[in-house]
Order: structure tokens, then C-alpha cells, then sequence
């Protein structure tokens, strides 16, 4: 984000609510409460733990606009509230494909075990998925996105799911604790990176050899996920979704200048995630893996570039 304000010439500032709502709203306030000349002209919110519609409302109420990056209206909250109507100031969302990456991670995660390993003496090969939590929309979505591919695969059987909290400590307990109820896990499908190596910590500690016996895949392009791809430690990797606000703020930009988004959709959902193949791997640790400060995202705007039509955001734009 830091990045994409610095090439769209705009001010940036950071409030860390650090996943606490009752933290977020306040913050929320204190904006309001700041001189007229030194209130922001956007706000960025991420509807963490139901934080979103009551920090839109106490914006709105002082006329401030603001915009959801990563997460956007839950399902039952969009029963109630709607962008720019029982929201008016809420101008709109921008969310990354968590579905897709969920998809995308556990159709090449289980392609290449089929390729690469025995199956176990029932004839087929057992996957187990370790989820981040059962509640938010990032969880869900990419867990649907796992479901939708165990239904093309009837040769795979699906051994339960584990909460890792998205932590590492805790997805290596939880695996741990598993492994030896269930030692014929081949596969373990990991909500992202982080929890992906507590999964291989205890993998190594039961004796088995993460990339080769036991395939693991990962979503996020953290550094050391992309080296553990590289490495052959983690199987299969997809990653794009931490720029979904650098992405906002392109979307800001133009709004502020005139190119509406609405075009597009108040509530945009787009495929920011991609698969890393072949040499995506050494690309990204080039281009980005010790940061985007280098990145051109001003070229992505519609109001600075009129040949720009629709809005793409995937990673690949940036690598290829």
C-alpha cells in the first residue's frame, strides 16, 4: 500500500486495529474528531470480526467515505447493508478470490501427488486440510475452493480438517496430534503459509520427508514460502491476495479523480491469485521478494491511463 500511494502521489497513513474490533472503532472515531483539514479523505477498513459496518457508520456520520479492502460485507450482514445506500460513505469492497486460491492450491496439490506418490494400501491417497478457522470469509471461501476440487477427485480420500488458527505453533500440534491417529496422510492442504510449516515441522518430527512422502500445499507469497517452493519443501503455492490494498487505493485514486468504479461493481471480487509455475518462483523473488517499493502501480490506473479498461489485479500482471 505504502508502495501504491507513493506511485499514485498520495498520502498514506496506518492505524494498526490489530484484529480487535472494539480497537478499530475506536480509531474510527478519533478520526472524526480530528480537525476538518486533517480528517483523511478516505478510509480504508477491513471487516475483521464484524468491525466494518460500525466504523463505515461512525465515518459516515462525520462524512467521511470509506472503502473494505481484503474483506469485504459478510453474506448476513448484506441482508442489511449495501454500499453507497444503507451505507451511503461505504463507496465499496475489494476482495481477492479465496475460493480460487483454495482451488487452485489443492487441484495442483493433488494433481502432483497422483503423479508422484503410491497410493496407500485402500488404493487411494488421503488428504488432510488444515483451515485458519471456521467463521471468516478468507477461511471459508478457500475452503469451498478445496471441497470443489475433493468432488473431481474420487480417488483421493479426505481425512478431516484441522483448525490451525493461522498460526504455525498451532497447525504443528493440531498435525502432530493427527499423524499419529492417521500415518497414511499423503497430502495435507494448508490454508496458508504459515500454518503449511507448522504442518511440515510436524511432519519432520514424525519422521516423514515433506516433498517427497508427504506433499504440502500453501496460499501467500511470504519469502520463505516462495523459497520452500523452490526447495521443493512445499508443493504447491498461491499467492497475490497482499495486494488487494495496493489495488484499493488504485481504485481511490481514480474514483477521486472522477473514474468511478461502479462500473465494475460496488463489491468487487477479483482473481488476484496465481498459481506459482516454472520459473514464477525465481521472477517473484527478483521482482518482489524483498519488497515492491519498485513497483509501478500508477500504470494501473484507469485515470492516468486511458487504455486501461477494466481493472486487473492479479499478481501475474506484475511478474509477466
Amino acid at each position: 500500500m505504502q508502495s501504491a500511494a507513493r506511485s499514485l502521489r498520495l498520502e498514506f497513513e496506518v492505524l494498526y486495529a490489530k484484529r480487535d474490533p472494539a480497537t478499530a472503532l475506536r480509531l474510527a472515531r478519533e478520526l472524526t474528531t480530528r480537525p476538518a483539514s486533517e480528517r483523511p479523505d478516505y478510509v480504508l477498513l477491513v471487516n475483521d470480526k464484524g468491525s466494518l459496518v460500525p466504523c463505515a457508520q461512525a465515518l459516515g456520520q462525520a462524512g467521511i467515505p470509506s472503502f473494505a479492502a481484503f474483506s469485504g460485507l459478510l453474506p448476513q450482514e448484506r441482508k442489511r447493508w449495501q454500499p453507497r445506500k444503507t451505507l451511503p460513505l461505504l463507496l465499496g469492497s475489494l476482495e481477492a478470490s479465496d475460493r480460487e486460491a483454495g482451488l487452485l492450491t489443492s487441484e495442483a496439490l493433488i494433481s502432483k501427488g497422483l503423479k508422484q506418490l503410491s497410493p496407500s494400501s485402500d488404493g487411494r491417497l488421503h488428504l488432510l486440510a488444515v483451515v485458519g478457522d471456521r467463521s471468516t470469509p478468507v477461511a471459508v471461501h478457500r475452503y469451498e475452493g478445496l471441497r470443489a476440487a475433493m468432488a473431481r477427485y474420487p480417488q483421493v480420500e479426505f481425512d478431516g480438517t484441522l483448525v490451525g488458527s493461522w498460526r504455525r505453533e498451532d497447525a504443528a500440534e493440531q498435525v502432530a496430534q493427527l499423524l499419529k491417529k492417521h500415518p497414511s496422510i499423503q497430502l495435507i492442504w494448508a490454508g496458508n503459509d504459515r500454518m503449511a510449516f507448522g504442518a511440515i515441522d510436524a511432519l519432520r518430527a514424525a519422521g516423514r520427508q515433506p516433498g517427497k512422502d508427504v506433499l504440502v500445499s500453501a496460499i501467500h507469497s511470504s519469502r520463505e514460502a516462495v523459497q520452500a517452493l523452490q526447495d521443493g519443501t512445499i508443493a504447491t503455492l498461491a499467492g497475490g491476495n497482499f495486494l488487494a490494498g495496493a489495488w484499493a487505493l488504485v481504485m481511490l485514486h481514480d474514483h477521486h479523480h472522477g473514474r468511478d468504479f461502479i462500473d465494475e461493481g460496488l463489491e468487487s471480487v477479483q482473481p488476484m491469485y496465481m498459481l506459482f509455475e516454472g520459473q514464477d518462483a525465481a521472477v517473484f523473488l527478483a521482482r518482489i521478494g524483498d519488497g515492491v517499493e519498485a513497483l509501478d502501480f500508477a500504470a494501473h490506473s484507469k485515470q492516468l491511463n486511458p487504455r486501461v479498461k477494466r481493472y486487473n489485479f492479479s499478481l501475474a500482471t506484475l511478474l509477466r
